[in-house]
């Protein structure tokens, strides 16, 4: 499995940005993160969506600002990110792991990040 994140870029304070991940073919089953990093402190988990069903979970600080969707025909996962705020400005990287959790250490596989910066 290798996995493409890109989208990431400088947006203002109240903007939006879509950041995608390119996963190739997946298994049913899988399930797919977004996780962001800001130097110096653990990766954080931020979304994640089960490919077959498309359920999805976030983590509370951006209920109802992220979207996660997935198109299982471009295999492709996305993360639209709406009303961005200065402290959402991080590395954000997609993941896939088979079971449906926030764990880092619950996803085998990993693409690079894309920096995402919130700032006016």
């Amino acid at each position: 499995v290798q996995l493409q994140a890109s989208g990431g870029g400088l947006v203002q304070p109240g903007g939006s940005l879509t950041l995608s991940c390119a996963t190739g073919r997946l298994y049913s089953s899988a399930v797919i993160g977004w996780f962001r990093q800001v130097p110096g402190k653990e990766r954080d988990f931020v979304a994640l969506i089960r490919r077959s069903s498309g359920t999805t979970h976030y983590t509370d600080s951006v209920k109802g600002r992220f979207i996660i969707s997935r198109d299982n025909a471009e295999n492709t996962v996305y993360l639209r990110m709406n009303n961005l705020k200065p402290e959402d400005t991080a590395v954000y990287s997609c993941a896939v792991g088979s079971t449906f959790e926030t764990r880092v250490s619950a996803y085998k596989y990993w693409g690079q990040g894309t920096l995402v910066t919130v700032s006016s």
